[in-house]
């Protein structure tokens, strides 16, 4: 029997602009047992289809796969995952020898609301943060081997921490495909190792290769501190850009051991790189002021709106002590990734640091996530990384 909900009197009109979530609170009614990841469609009050998504438990109780009336089968994953590779290929960072890390699927940016696939040369990584798309996983694994081929090896599913615990899925990671132990990709012509087994996230900030970039650019010569380094990946490119030398520090011994491993892979017995385990804000209070580019990537201080008044705090503090600590004439380069703190909040965050340290601070660059993590121009929470690059004085 085909399941169906109904939408109350006039809450269809957030679908009519085409925005993929529906929140429970807008539902008149359901016709149909429904279980937590099923496919449903939606009807306005005046019974008029208007979607089709997955059903799940909680205030978005359904993420749209369609506003036609489409069947959800092997056709439809083939084709939106072909339209994923095909946009990544148009922005040069897939098919690039220089280049084969990047994300090829980036949720409701590309149509496919609650799940993530990124790639690491010959595996796909696939990450499933709905139950829905947790259902479905097998047959976007045969998908993603169809439209990759022989570039395709492997396919790990990470989802264990992604997924609604509430659901009690059991999930455990595995490979759907291959099972690989090479773990070393290319990512603008350096040579990373991803621990995506262990690692967070699929096993490397995908989305900073952009940043990354734009900080080579400006470490020549110059004395680098990298908090919160994780895998190391300002460290590398820094060490690329000429710097003087590059600090890495992470409060976890595995991401120091990981960052080392980065450098060594890319610039074997270079003396210029030294990591650090410590607390990023006791290292900030402790050092002197021998740096003069300085790159604050924090894991989110928020992960949800009621968290938001205490990350704000964080950002702020430890933008002060960067802006107290660095050099006449250096540049910081400062971040953040929490969806729940907006780019006005967090620049205000950084304003409020700047004028406690009493630093002129001149902006010169505002930064965000890279083009294979695009924003659904329907859905504005897609927009999460928000950067600053600034000049102190």
């Amino acid at each position: 029997m085909e399941k169906r909900i109904f939408l109350k009197k006039g809450k269809e009109d957030s679908l009519r602009r085409f925005h993929p979530w529906i929140f429970s609170g807008a539902i008149h009614h359901i016709e149909g047992e429904l279980q937590e990841g099923d496919i449903v469609k939606v009807y306005t009050f005046d019974n008029e289809f208007i979607a089709i998504g997955h059903w799940q438990i909680g205030s978005i109780a359904v993420r749209v796969l369609s506003f036609r009336d489409v069947d959800i089968d092997d056709d439809f994953w083939t084709s939106r995952l072909t339209t994923a590779y095909e946009a990544r290929k148009a922005i040069g960072v897939a098919c690039n020898p220089q280049n084969n890390t990047y994300r090829l699927v980036h949720g409701e940016g590309d149509n496919l609301p609650g799940l993530v696939v990124d790639i690491y040369g010959q595996t796909a990584v696939m990450q499933a943060h709905s139950v829905g798309m947790h259902v479905h996983r097998n047959e976007i694994a045969a998908a993603l081997k169809l439209v990759l081929g022989d570039s395709l090896s492997n396919i790990y599913y990470k989802s264990e921490t992604t997924l609604p615990f509430k659901a009690s899925l059991g999930q455990e990671n595995g490979f759907l495909l291959g099972n690989s132990t090479e773990n070393v990709a290319i990512e603008n012509g350096l040579k990373f190792h991803i621990d995506w087994l262990k690692g967070q996230k699929t096993g490397f900030f995908v989305d900073q290769r952009d940043n990354r970039s734009l900080l080579e650019h400006y470490a020549k010569g110059r004395n680098v501190l990298n908090m919160f380094c994780y895998t190391g990946g300002f460290s590398v490119y820094a060490m690329r850009g000429g710097a003087n030398i590059v600090h890495s520090v992470d409060s976890s011994s595995k991401a120091v051991d990981l960052v080392n491993a980065n450098i060594e892979l890319n610039f074997p017995g270079d003396n210029r790189h030294e990591a650090f385990a410590a607390d990023a804000f006791k290292y900030l209070d402790e050092m002197g002021g021998e740096y003069d580019l300085i790159i604050l990537d924090p894991p989110a201080f928020a992960k949800h709106k009621d968290a938001l008044k205490h990350a704000l705090k964080g950002y702020t503090k430890i933008n002060q002590k960067a802006f107290e600590k660095i050099r006449k004439g250096g540049i910081l380069f400062t971040f953040s990734c929490s969806q729940a703190v907006n780019k006005d909040q967090f620049r205000m965050a950084v304003f409020t640091a700047a004028a406690i340290a009493r630093r002129k601070v001149r902006i010169l660059h505002q930064l965000h996530q890279p083009a294979d993590h695009p924003i659904n121009i329907y859905h504005p929470e897609g927009e999460y990384l928000k950067g600053l690059v600034l000049y102190v004085e």
